[in-house]
């Protein structure tokens, strides 16, 4: 493998390098050592953290007494020791990987996280990687030398170091160590040319410049990266969650960060990055995740998903819940039977109600009240003038007292409450959107049709359900007036308690309360009942994360979203619900935008929110796809759009793309046949084909089962085209392209690291026949 950087740089410093001799190489072995002793160092420190961590889990575990504040106390001190322990655990084997030597003579060794020599020396031994100081490790050039004299990548098996890579920045250092690397690039092109593992690996020992720039970009606002394939768009947002999480760590971890993804598979590929940062209270969701108390299974036809998405569902949505608040039709009135004679709920008196609970501007179930007392109170007053009318034509015979009595009754009598919710219904938003997709209505007859779901049948939730569900649930709203009312009522009880326990204390010239916070601000005060309630309350110990998971209302600090491009309208209605502040990295490509429902570009996605009030940057280095496989891939967006410029690759392979044709009956036979031969030892190889051949492929190729979340651990996994979004593999085989839209086929042609090759029984594409034409067609089987 090459670049053309290490072309043009490492040809001339070759001979100069390896002509020092003995000398340099006993001064390496000494460098060598010297990392591994310092590397030793910091694993003894991180070990005694981690099991001085893991016995103050186990203490803290224990009880410490039967009151509710004792066990609270202990909770609090589980969840921040169990925190810490987890992120000493996960940079285990890769805490430290680099190492800057500045012009004033001072070295810092760079890593996953901070470390101190010990509790009391605020000296560190190795520095955060996103703290300020370590930031020349990733921009730092000879040109612009940021205060560097040395650059020192170390690579790491476990706790062993095995390769130094030194660049020199200050040209006038005259000192070497035997482990200069003349390109700069020795790291960089050894991660890419890793063998995959099926799981994305962190960026943080490699981080580029262009990259670092956006990781860092200030916390403000709606931040676009966008970025062809093999760019590491979506590391770099994940970088940049843990770099805001540091930066900001006392508002964004009380807020959470959520983590968008298009589908089950991406989220465990890319499951490990923040953890391996130390980071492990975000929550990663798919859009089907996002609604609590369910994950959507089901599967939309392309048509039904396009109407679902689409922004005038919301309107559509808020005339039908208007249309579930009914009044009688007239001339045929509601009657409800009643012992001093039936009630009548007419047009007039239901249309008056109606106005009035409208007119509160709450949610459909928050309105409802508003229109139940209404009717109760005509009611009443129906029967107050039936039963008080006084016959010689004075005042009304009943007073205020048989005025509520008779109030009381009609509000008892079940066959009121029944009319009430035959006018007024009290909706969920799973029932309320199963039925209107039962009877789809301010739709045209063909979009209609399009999403019509028989309400008997059970509930087969579709990721597009998702923003629909959640729309209707701000339409319609909770009434929790009775939970509220409960935890008030138990409010009052545990001040009254609290207001007894102080009378004694009062009495007793030994026993006073002291607040914790005058005392440290050197004041002196007395509790009160109220306060004492307050901090006897039962807390919530679950993390940010775990609590946001199941608040369908949580706003979160911030929110990346990968893939951002093919989310529909009214998923960004649901997105911009969960983050008010409008703080997002958002992610893509609309090149490779693959659904119908995408809102596809930038502009059409967040004009509606912020009008241009966004920024946007661009990613342009292809890191993973080779030079040879990206001019195949290209060709094909060119044909739909001439200037069309995909990003720069920085390598090349040698190995150019291949394409067999073969009949359509030996297609399966021959996928396994090549499939076989290519499984690398280390590493992935990825079959993409069209869904309608997934299970005759899956009967051929060893350890493969047709549908579901493939498992990306294996050698050898099989994928539709946007099953492949934001993946990457060794190795790829694309079945019968010809059947893949443009951007499907741009994605599963740019999935390799390695190598590309195509079998197809119908004929290629045209831009793909005229890439390969005059190369051999063939591979070998």
């Amino acid at each position: 493998m090459h670049t053309e950087k290490a072309l043009r740089r490492g040809l001339s410093t070759k001979n100069e390098i390896t002509g020092q001799g003995a000398v340099l190489s006993n001064r390496g072995s000494a460098e060598l050592q010297h990392e591994q002793e310092y590397l030793d160092r910091l694993y003894t420190r991180v070990d005694a953290l981690r099991g001085r961590t893991a016995s103050a889990v186990r203490e803290a575990q224990q009880p410490e007494g039967s009151t509710q504040q004792a066990r609270v106390e202990r909770d609090v001190r589980v969840a921040e020791r169990s925190g810490l322990l987890a992120a000493l655990n996960a940079v285990d084997g890769s805490l430290c990987f680099g190492r800057i030597d500045r012009t004033d003579g001072a070295s810092y060794h760079i890593g996953r996280i901070g470390i101190r020599e010990d509790d009391t020396e605020r000296t560190p031994v190795l520095i955060d990687w996103r703290a300020p100081v370590a930031r020349p490790f990733y921009l730092a050039t000879g040109h612009t030398t940021m205060g560097l004299r040395r650059r020192r990548h170390l690579t790491t098996r476990g706790r062993t170091v095995t390769e130094i890579h030194d660049e020199l920045l200050d040209l006038g250092d005259e000192e070497r160590t035997g482990h200069e690397d003349p390109t700069g690039d020795a790291v960089l092109l050894a991660s890419l040319d890793a063998a995959r593992t099926g799981r994305m690996n962190d960026i943080v020992r490699t981080i580029q410049a262009e990259q670092d720039r956006i990781i860092r970009a200030p916390h403000r606002g709606v931040l676009v990266v966008e970025g062809g394939p093999g760019t590491g768009k979506t590391a770099v947002a994940l970088h940049r969650a843990a770099f805001l999480l540091y930066e900001h760590r006392e508002s964004l971890a009380r807020r959470a960060v959520l983590i968008v993804g298009p589908n089950p598979a991406f989220l465990a590929y890319i499951g490990e990055v923040l953890p391996s940062l130390g980071e492990t209270g975000v929550l990663l969701s798919t859009l089907g995740e996002l609604y609590p108390g369910l994950t959507a299974q089901g599967t939309d036809t392309p048509r039904a998903a396009v109407v679902k998405g689409r922004e005038e569902m919301a309107e559509a949505l808020r005339r039908a819940v208007r249309d579930r608040q009914q009044v009688p039709e007239p001339g045929e009135p509601l009657v409800v039977p009643h012992d001093d004679g039936d009630l009548v709920i007419d047009w007039h008196l239901a249309d008056e109600a109606r106005e009035a609970a409208r007119a509160a501007g709450l949610q459909h179930n928050l309105a409802r009240p508003h229109f139940a007392f209404r009717v109760l109170d005509a009611l009443t007053a129906q029967l107050v003038e039936r039963i008080g009318t006084d016959p010689y034509g004075g005042p009304n015979l009943l007073g205020a007292d048989d005025v509520a009595q008779l109030g009381k009754a009609i509000a008892a009598n079940p066959d009121v409450h029944a009319a009430i919710a035959d006018l007024w219904p009290e909706l969920t938003p799973e029932e309320f959107v199963a039925d209107y997709l039962a009877d789809p209505v301010y739709l045209d007859e063909r979009d209609a049709e399009a999403i019509r779901r028989p309400a008997t049948e059970p509930a087969d939730w579709t990721a597009a359900d998702v923003p629909l569900l959640d729309e209707a649930a701000e339409l319609l709203g909770v009434d929790d007036s009775a939970q509220r009312a409960a935890a008030e009522a138990g409010r009052q009880e545990r001040i009254a308690y609290a207001e007894g326990v102080l009378e004694v204390a009062r009495g007793s010239e030994s026993y006073e309360f002291e607040d914790a916070e005058s005392e440290i601000l050197g004041a002196h005060d007395v509790i009160d009942a109220e306060r004492m309630a307050e901090r006897h309350e039962e807390a919530d110990h679950r993390t940010a994360a775990e609590r946001a998971a199941a608040d369908r209302t949580w706003a979160f600090g911030h929110i990346v979203v990968d893939e951002a491009q093919e989310l529909s309208p009214m998923a960004w209605r649901l997105l911009m619900r969960r983050c008010p502040t409008r703080s997002m990295t958002l992610v893509g490509d609309p090149v490779q935008t693959g659904e119908e429902a995408g809102v596809g570009s930038w502009d059409g996605i967040l004009r509606p929110y912020l009008g241009d009030r966004w920024e946007h940057t661009r990613l342009g280095v292809n890191y993973r796809t080779p030079a040879e496989i990206m001019e195949l891939a290209a060709a094909v967006v060119r044909a739909r759009h001439p200037g069309f410029a995909p990003p720069s690759s920085v390598r090349s392979t040698g190995t150019r793309p291949w394409a067999r044709q073969v009949p359509v009956g030996e297609l399966p036979a021959a996928v396994a046949a090549s499939a076989a031969a290519r499984i690398p030892e280390e590493g992935r190889l990825a079959v993409i084909a069209p869904r309608r051949l997934h299970e005759a492929l899956a009967a051929r190729l060893p350890g493969v089962v047709a549908g579901g979340e493939p498992d990306l651990t294996r050698h050898l996994v099989l994928l539709g085209p946007r099953q492949a979004k934001g993946l990457e593999f060794d190795r790829v085989l694309v079945v019968e392209p010809g059947e893949f839209g443009t951007s499907d086929l741009y994605v599963a042609l740019t999935r390799a690291t390695q190598s590309l090759g195509l079998l197809h029984a119908a004929p290629l594409p045209a831009p793909l026949a005229e890439v390969l034409a005059g190369e051999e067609a063939a591979g070998p089987a």
